[in-house]
């Protein structure tokens, strides 16, 4: 690969679809939730061929294989050609169990719980924890 094949990591993971913007895939890296060879990245790190990254989107820490650097966001259905995904099933069922859960969830519009619904809501929540 030539030094016109060097790609940012902030573009890749942008073009692979891991990130909707590249400004959020390069604030995850200043954050510190991008490692590539168990190191901590910057945005301009480059990404070369058969890399691992590890990426923590919390609740789930995803892990991806680099097959191919590309510059130019593509289709979702091309992005199995760039990169592969090494995610555990216990790791993705993580976000499953997230997003069933519904607890906390008030319809939009309703504010605030008062202090008896909040008095409810730490009773229920009690109950099963007991269980």
């Amino acid at each position: 690969m030539s030094d016109t094949d060097k790609i940012r990591i902030d573009k890749f993971l942008w073009a692979v679809r891991i990130f909707k913007t590249r400004s959020l895939a390069s604030e995850a890296c200043r954050k510190g939730r991008i490692i590539i060879n168990n190191i901590q990245v910057k945005p301009s790190r480059t990404v070369d061929q058969n890399e691992i990254i590890v990426v923590k989107k919390l609740p789930v820490i995803y892990t991806y294989e680099v097959i191919k650097p590309i510059e130019n966001r593509v289709a979702a259905k091309l992005v199995e050609t760039y990169i592969r995904d090494l995610t555990s099933e216990d790791e993705k069922s993580k976000l499953t169990l997230a997003r069933s859960t519904g607890f906390g969830v008030r319809p939009k519009g309703f504010g605030r719980p008062t202090k008896k619904e909040r008095r409810t809501i730490d009773r229920i929540t009690e109950t099963n924890m007991d269980s």
